[in-house]
């Protein structure tokens, strides 16, 4: 292949001397281990270098990828505006990505350019890369907000254009790690934290890249990583090869964690072709539980199914228990696709003539009409997760200690507006970080007098 070696390297501002000030000294270190990435870069040569940043241009669902023929930056909103680049763009590079992203309808081009200067997740590679090598032209792409399959796979496309124009390629995997490591750090101590650390350098010192799947959004969030999606789109890009790493450093002394690592692609192998594999492995795991699962649940996902693909509403089927034919209650359909949220919607009481109708008319919402998401498509149908909830009376309550957040949902009231969360929902930990949810759901400020009200649900999943 023509990728040559990726780097996993970390971008402190404060590394630079003109930024740090002598403050870096603390990381001495992790300086050393970049100056050694710089040296081996230099002596591959590259023709181009990829950089992955989570500074650059972010979308929810879209890898921006800079356009342009060049583009320059500095560290002047770090006071060292002396510190300077000036880089040009390999244009025919971005190009070959952007036409693979197009031909398979994925959401990776050079739209949405909103500042074309470059950001410090690149300048601090650059700034060691060009202490020792001026040669090669650069591409800088954006992380996104999509899940960590997407990712991978842009790997591949990325893979797959270096290959098609015979490019001497590097990729940098440009991230920091866990950004709670330490009460003094800038964000505080999270006991995710030093795990993060401990288990992301564990994985990429073994080129373990089907473990980076097994990192949950819940758990990445909690330890307030800044890379791994930068990783993944790295991993991706060695697919199917064997990977020699090497770990060159780990530092926590900021309380924000510096990892370094060197991979080199091997020969071909057919047992690294990791998404694959997950995905296989996903969808089996989906199919026995949706084979498990009972009538609820069926129905959600037959609607879903039906409405994604032919655009149209299923009848209620004639062989469901007597309870959803009989019954009226509000339900919410929660779908979620790689451990990610991926639409909710529910009504607070019934709005059918039972829970059957009120769950297909809530399925469909939920995979077409929740504001906060685009609309399903039918490649995504194996890779759901869905549950349904059946919401029981909403009492009035007094105040938050009457609340219990695995056992009751909660209602927040204000002039009209109405918010609701569930309860038990993974990440929400507190009665007051319920509380803060729904209102802000509903748009209600919670400096003002406002109402609660709480639910108990019975959860079909």
């Amino acid at each position: 292949m023509s990728l040559l070696a990726a780097f996993m390297v970390p971008h402190p501002p404060l590394i630079v001397p003109d930024v740090g000030q002598g403050e870096e000294a603390q990381i001495q270190e992790t300086t050393d281990a970049y100056e050694e990435v710089a040296r081996q870069i230099a002596h591959l040569q590259p023709d181009t270098i990829i950089i992955t940043s989570p500074h650059s241009i972010m979308y929810s669902d879209y890898f921006h990828i800079s356009p342009g023929n060049k583009a320059s930056g500095s560290f002047a909103r770090f006071n060292a505006p002396q510190v300077r680049f000036n880089e040009e763009y390999d244009t025919q590079l971005v190009k070959r990505i952007c036409e693979l992203a197009d031909e398979e309808d994925f959401p990776a081009g050079t739209l949405g350019q909103r500042d074309a200067s470059l950001d410090h997740g690149t300048m601090v590679p650059l700034y060691f890369i060009r202490k020792h090598y001026q040669g090669g032209k650069i591409v800088r792409i954006g992380l996104s907000g999509l899940d960590l399959m997407k990712h991978y796979h842009l790997g591949q496309l990325i893979a797959q254009a270096i290959d098609d124009l015979d490019r001497n390629a590097v990729i940098i995997a440009s991230g920091d790690l866990s950004h709670k490591l330490q009460t003094y750090g800038p964000y505080g101590f999270s006991p995710q934290g030093p795990e993060y650390d401990k288990r992301i350098m564990d994985v990429c010192g073994r080129s373990a890249f089907d473990e980076l799947f097994s990192f949950t959004e819940d758990f990445c969030e909690k330890a307030a990583e800044c890379g791994h999606r930068s990783f993944v789109i790295m991993a991706g890009a060695f697919d199917g090869f064997s990977v020699e790493a090497n770990v060159l450093s780990h530092q926590d002394v900021t309380g924000v964690g510096y990892g370094i690592c060197t991979f080199y692609p091997q020969e071909k192998d057919g047992n690294r072709h990791f998404l694959k594999r997950y995905e296989d492995s996903l969808t089996n795991e989906l199919r026995n539980r949706y084979d498990q699962a009972d009538a609820y649940v069926k129905l959600a996902r037959q609607t879903i199914e039906t409405y994604v693909i032919s655009g149209k509403r299923p009848e209620v089927p004639d062989d469901l228990p007597e309870e959803m034919l009989m019954r009226k209650a509000g339900t919410f359909v929660s779908i979620h696709e790689n451990d990610r949220l991926r639409g909710c919607i529910g009504t607070i009481m019934a709005t059918k003539k039972n829970i059957a109708q009120e769950i297909i008319s809530n399925a469909i919402s939920a995979c077409s009409r929740d504001p906060r998401f685009h609309p399903i498509q039918a490649e995504e149908l194996p890779f759901l997760d869905i549950s349904v909830d059946v919401l029981g009376d909403a009492q009035d309550i007094g105040s938050m200690e009457e609340l219990d957040v695995k056992r009751y949902g909660v209602i927040v009231s204000q002039k009209g507006r109405v918010g609701l969360l569930l309860p038990d929902l993974e990440g929400v930990d507190t009665v007051e970080e319920q509380i803060r949810i729904a209102a802000q759901k509903g748009g209600i400020d919670l400096d003002e007098d406002y109402q609660l009200q709480r639910f108990e649900v019975i959860r079909h999943a």
